[in-house]
């Protein structure tokens, strides 16, 4: 991990990142440690792009664990498990992150990220887009993948399992709509209040239907687990189509398609 990086936030990262979580609580605190560590990086601090997606991921999942304390789900060991799995690509990423040029084993989709927390000229809310686009895209079927490799089962439709990974898309639901006003301009806002409810629902939507892709892209992903080479293919197809997104969303265009 490149000194260069991270600045004076670079032992604090390097530390946080030396383990990853074993359960969903401790997915919530390391995120909540990385987003104080990342108010530290330079030159943006607290405004670097990737704070705005992080504290995005910090709210969707302590959203897991409430909902897990409350015994919401039909099959607890699998969302945990999936929780765990899912977080570990994330913080694998940021691991492997050492400035572009330099970070052959980060992928992609999550380098056309990280590569702006040197700014300016990125906005909250596309930076935030840009985070989901890449976690759910491309790492979220192979969390899945190895969710169900490590408990034994198959990802079938409308099992217990399905139903529980579509009810992660209620907590997006509850929370999208007031983390995506706290990303957005005055001018913006007002757009927003005239909007009403719209934005709320088709952004609602576009977090369904993308989780309905990642869902169906596991299951392909399944068939091939046992033949790496075309397992490999797929990543790469998958990180090329999800990094092909990120530049349209941190574009200049991408602050005006929120």
């Amino acid at each position: 991990m490149s000194q260069s990086v991270w600045g004076p936030a670079h032992q604090g990262m390097t530390d946080l990142l030396s383990n990853h979580p074993d359960d969903v609580p401790g997915v919530v605190e390391q995120l909540r440690e990385l987003q104080a560590i990342l108010t530290r990086v330079p030159p943006l601090l607290g405004e670097n792009p990737l704070c705005d997606f992080n504290r995005l991921y910090l709210t969707i999942t302590e959203g897991v664990l409430e909902r897990l304390y409350a015994g919401k789900f039909e099959d607890p060991a699998f969302l945990s498990r999936l929780d765990v799995e899912f977080a570990a690509r994330y913080f694998d990423a940021l691991r492997a992150w050492a400035g572009p040029e330099a970070s052959p084993r980060c992928p992609q989709v999550w380098a056309s990220l990280f590569q702006r927390i040197g700014g300016p000229d990125c906005r909250p809310l596309p930076s935030a887009c840009a985070g989901v686009n890449a976690h759910i895209n491309f790492d979220l079927p192979f969390a899945l993948v190895t969710t169900f490799d490590h408990l034994g089962t198959d990802p079938i439709d409308d099992s217990e399992q399905h139903h529980d990974y579509l009810e992660i898309n209620e907590i997006f639901a509850e929370s999208i709509p007031g983390l995506r006003r706290g990303y957005l301009e005055k001018w913006q806002l007002l757009i927003d209040m005239m909007n009403g409810r719209l934005d709320d629902w088709w952004q609602g939507e576009a977090v369904e239907y993308t989780r309905n892709v990642a869902w169906r892209n596991a299951q392909k992903l399944w068939c091939l687990r046992h033949d790496m080479s075309a397992t490999d293919r797929e990543r790469a197809t998958l990180d090329r189509t999800a990094t092909g997104v990120n530049k349209l969303l941190l574009s200049p265009l991408g602050a005006f398609l929120q």
